[in-house]
């Protein structure tokens, strides 16, 4: 079993910058996948943006140039670095392990960007 334990969500301006934090109790060299998802009211989840253990990276269309995602293998964490938010940024954000022994969520974390 994998315990992810997030920070950083919040409110912020449009325009502005946050930075979310996932620590996980495993390794990240032996999880395959980790990544940020998101969940807007009345919309489905949807990556946002995930890193695999060999650094490759994928983006939603919707946050590129703006978001990064990026590894900090000594301490098991993995963070979203977000730039120039919009409010249609607004979601809960959830992480993300694709491991061995299954697919595990983090609680989730509230962003919201007012205009």
């Amino acid at each position: 079993q994998v315990q992810l334990v997030e920070s950083g969500g919040g409110l912020v301006q449009a325009g502005g910058s946050l930075r979310l934090s996932c620590r996980s109790s495993r390794s990240i060299f032996i999880i395959n996948n980790m990544g940020w998802y998101r969940q807007a009211p009345g919309k489905e989840r949807e990556l946002v943006a995930n890193i695999n253990s060999d650094g490759s990276t994928n983006y939603a269309d919707s946050v590129k140039g703006r978001f990064t995602i990026f590894r900090d293998n000594p301490k098991n964490t993995v963070a979203l670095q977000m730039d120039s938010l919009k409010p249609e940024d607004t979601a809960v954000y959830y992480c993300n392990a694709k491991s061995w022994d299954g697919n595990f969520w983090g609680q989730g974390t509230q962003v919201t960007v007012s205009s």
